[in-house]
């Protein structure tokens, strides 16, 4: 395989980390224990290797031990179901993963757990019942619809690998971003942090425009510290690799384009970030604290990427340095 050699990528927000980082390393392991999530030894160790609990301590600095857990568990869950999809041929059936998703959506919405629920069902319902226990329903709501849309792009993109096709750049940007979960987890910072914003900031236009930057900005981030791993598994879903088929240049090629469009997209979001105007001191104080959330996602997506061993195959440069504004 060729090997990958990566620029710089600009980001220019300072990195941060929960106080409760060590706690949370601990509990990590004992809820998914708690059910049964990790089949194997082999699965064990890819946990560990990972390192989800610095994802939910780097992107969620602020918020309490609680919640915390309640941000870790659910790190931890989607990325058990992801790693079951890659691993087994549920990610190449379409219908039979519509008929999974459906069943998540029923218990996330109150139906009860039987006995043919599987455990990352019974995980799925602590988790809804503990969110109901500190957040309130306007929040969970919105959270239920980010949920929706991010079973709709594991969809599309199983149809794509059951099909053998390589997606055209801009359907699998589309898909990547449903595909992402980057809108559970602005959700999940709204709820960790007791900061549900009102209609008004989340229905502006610049405010939208903003949180779907920081989905493409964290897609394009994960596409280029991923391209190793799915290059090796034979997965297409990359933009990297779309690029690298779609016009037949060297991955390299694909590789400075792809952080090319990472770093222009950033200073886009810094850009439309500065044009906001002043509404009045109570909106933009949420507003304020909506960005900065955003802010934590981009930075501490990028430090966990550096950090965790998720995306190390051997065949890319171990780490890939920001630019600091």
């Amino acid at each position: 395989m060729e090997k990958l050699i990566f620029p710089d990528l600009y980001c220019p927000f300072p990195s941060q980390v929960n106080q409760y980082v060590d706690v949370l390393e601990d509990y990590a392991f004992e809820w998914v224990q708690q059910f049964n999530l990790l089949k194997n030894t082999s699965e064990y160790q890819l946990f560990s290797k990972a390192k989800f609990f610095l994802l939910a301590a780097y992107t969620y600095p602020y918020c309490q031990i609680e919640e915390l857990k309640i941000a870790n568990d659910w790190m931890s869950w989607l990325f058990v179901l992801d790693d079951k999809c890659d691993s087994s041929d549920l990610g190449k059936q379409p219908e039979l993963l519509k008929t999974l998703h459906s069943r998540f959506l029923e218990i996330f919405n109150g139906s009860e757990i039987n006995k043919h629920d599987i455990p990352l069902s019974h995980a799925l319902n602590n988790l809804r019942q503990r969110m109901l226990q500190i957040g309130n329903a306007r929040c969970f709501n919105y959270f239920a619809i980010s949920l929706k849309k991010y079973f709709d792009g594991c969809v599309l993109e199983s149809i794509n690998r059951a099909s053998t096709q390589v997606p055209d750049f801009d359907n699998y940007q589309m898909i990547h971003l449903l595909s992402s979960a980057v809108d559970i987890s602005i959700d999940i910072s709204e709820f960790c942090n007791h900061h549900l914003v009102s209609d008004f900031v989340r229905n502006h236009e610049s405010i939208k425009k903003l949180k779907m930057m920081t989905n493409k900005i964290i897609c394009l981030c994960n596409d280029i510290f991923s391209a190793p791993k799915e290059m090796a598994s034979g997965d297409v879903h990359n933009s990297i690799i779309v690029l690298h088929f779609q016009h037949k240049i060297p991955l390299n090629q694909a590789v400075a384009i792809v952080a090319n469009m990472h770093n222009q997209e950033l200073q886009s979001f810094l850009d439309l970030q500065a044009s906001i105007p002043y509404f009045n001191e109570e909106i933009n104080h949420e507003v304020t604290k909506y960005l900065s959330g955003l802010h934590t996602w981009i930075r501490g997506n990028f430090d966990w990427s550096c950090n965790s061993g998720r995306y190390q195959t051997g065949t890319m440069q171990n780490q890939i340095p920001a630019q600091v504004a």
